[in-house]
């Protein structure tokens, strides 16, 4: 089904700040929403229970995947997150652009069930980069680093098929580069098409 709101998908290897870098693009643009997701992991931080993710358990995630409520879901680093299918739904028809945060799975799985969706991969400038963000959180244990480090080698394999790239070695030009693309998005015939259909339809455009 198509719908008038756009649907930006956001992924990134752990470490690339991919939540940073979405949470600059949301200050900056007043009509994106972003979707929580759902995730069976513990909170981290100052994270709160609907504000960064829905935390669940894990017999209350398989119940949901059972009654068919996740748009995508994916395990990752051996946690579970989905995506509530309702939530996007019910957004993008009142017209409004949604954005995802979540790993390359859930992402291509969104591409599959939703053609029009807009997917972008977040890139480190480098592996050593990477290391290093890796070990400043100060809170994550050598040995899930050198997992993530690994995980993130099989993520970085799939950018090809996403479409579009943004390298964060530079948080401001990264920021500008999101909202470029958010912006080009919403200029595209089928996203005009879809958002202003009573303006193709007066001027009879297919």
């Amino acid at each position: 089904m198509e719908y008038p709101g756009n649907l930006f998908v956001v992924a990134a290897p752990s470490g690339t700040g991919k939540s940073s870098l979405v949470s600059a693009l949301l200050e900056l643009d007043a009509k994106l929403d972003v979707s929580i997701s759902h995730t069976t992991r513990a909170p981290r931080g100052q994270e709160q229970h609907g504000r960064e993710y829905w935390f669940i358990s894990r017999d209350e995630f398989k119940a949901k995947v059972d009654h068919g409520d996740f748009f995508e879901w994916a395990e990752v680093h051996g946690n579970l997150y989905g995506t509530s299918r309702a939530a996007i739904e019910a957004r993008m028809a009142k017209g409004d652009d949604v954005v995802l945060e979540i790993d390359y799975q859930g992402a291509l799985q969104i591409k599959e069930l939703f053609p029009y969706a807009v997917l972008i991969f977040i890139l480190p400038p480098s592996w050593e980069e990477l290391m290093q963000r890796l070990n400043r959180r100060g809170d994550t244990a050598p040995d899930v680093i050198a997992e993530r480090m690994a995980n993130a080698r099989e993520e970085v394999a799939q950018a090809k098929d996403f479409d579009f790239i943004v390298i964060n070695a530079d948080f401001d030009k990264a920021v500008f580069d999101l909202k470029s693309i958010v912006h080009a998005q919403r200029l595209k015939y089928a996203a005009q098409r879809r958002n202003r259909s009573a303006v193709f339809k007066a001027l009879d455009l297919p």
